[in-house]
């Protein structure tokens, strides 16, 4: 099977995560990219939403549960996200990066990012 992509990158939520108190005091910008894998073409041929994902419920979805219930990694917030994008139906695989710009290090830094890579289990669809 052919697996095609759909890219949501950027996605932007305020939160409270992370193990320190002021983190979870403040809260801080993290910045979200999600790709599913998924086979597009049955959702092409007929022009069918309910044969893909609906980017627009994915995008809001995925903040939403970044902005929910603070954890201390940022590892946590990827397998939250990660969840959400294996609940649509159509997908089969997603890779997440999560960023935290505002991270507390003590040297210049641009970016910290986690990014992992999750399927659905074989015969399971959600």
């Amino acid at each position: 099977m052919i697996l095609d992509e759909i890219k949501l990158t950027g996605l932007r939520a305020n939160a409270h995560h992370g193990v320190f108190e002021h983190e979870r005091r403040d809260g801080q910008l993290f910045i979200v990219d999600v790709t599913v894998r998924l086979p597009l073409a049955p959702a092409a041929a007929g022009d069918d939403l309910a044969a893909t994902v609906h980017y627009g419920e994915l995008a809001e979805q995925v903040v939403a549960a970044v902005e929910s219930d603070p954890v201390d990694l940022i590892e946590t917030v990827a397998e939250r996200i990660a969840a959400v994008a294996l609940s649509f139906p159509a997908a089969h695989e997603v890779v997440v990066t999560v960023h935290k710009p505002g991270a507390p290090i003590t040297v210049p830094f641009d970016d910290v990012s986690v990014t992992i890579t999750r399927r659905r289990e074989a015969g399971r669809r959600a």
